[in-house]
């Protein structure tokens, strides 16, 4: 009699959630979604022919994943890679990556012991983007890429927001002083003209 495959049960609670998340995701890429899915309705009991069913993909492909997390867990679900591919990120070098948006930009000014704004870094960024998280886990040795960034912080729940300008900060010493100089000038009268028609000379 043929074992069916199975996925085989969560390592430790941060995997099951990290999967539960990962296949009720709106914003990661589909592939990855579909592959969270493959693992949880596995885990819900479905077989593989009912698992292809579902997602509407091949069951060969349902046996690959299901195959690859069961010998390496999340890093098995990760495309492998190979010649024009990307390196693949380790959870040892993901989990550091999502350390350094916990923590506060170099450059950022804070208050010190005297009430002064000062940044432990002067050269570092000021805030966290996708391009200076990118430079910060090459510094620390991660070969990553900005798209696979992205993709862990979409993974993790971390919606991503524009910049803000320091002249929209609600810290009083840069709330911008008095009114802009729009409201203090007035607009100059336009000169009318006159509707009455020329006299012609005679």
């Amino acid at each position: 009699m043929p074992t069916i495959l199975r996925a085989r049960p969560s390592a430790d609670a941060a995997e099951e959630k990290r999967i539960l998340r990962l296949a009720g995701a709106r914003h990661a890429p589909a592939d990855w979604i579909r592959r969270g899915r493959i693992i949880t309705l596995s885990w819900s009991g479905l077989r593989v022919p009912a698992i292809a069913k579902e997602l509407g993909c091949h069951e060969q492909t349902v046996r690959r994943w299901l195959v690859r997390f069961n010998a390496s867990g999340l890093d098995g679900l990760v495309d492998l890679g190979g010649q024009g591919r990307r390196r693949r990120i380790t959870e040892a070098e993901r989990s550091r990556i999502i350390a350094l948006v916990k923590q506060a930009p170099p450059g950022r000014p804070v208050r010190d012991g005297s009430g002064d704004l000062a940044a432990a870094d002067q050269s570092g960024p000021p805030v966290w983007t996708l391009d200076t998280l990118t430079a910060a886990a090459r510094g620390q040795g991660i070969d990553v890429h900005r798209s696979q960034v992205r993709r862990i912080l979409l993974q993790e729940g971390v919606r991503w927001r524009r910049t803000r300008s320091w002249i929209r900060s609600k810290d009083p010493d840069f709330a911008p002083k008095g009114h802009g100089s729009s409201g203090s000038i007035r607009p100059r009268p336009k000169a009318r003209r006159s509707s009455a028609p020329t006299s012609s000379a005679r």
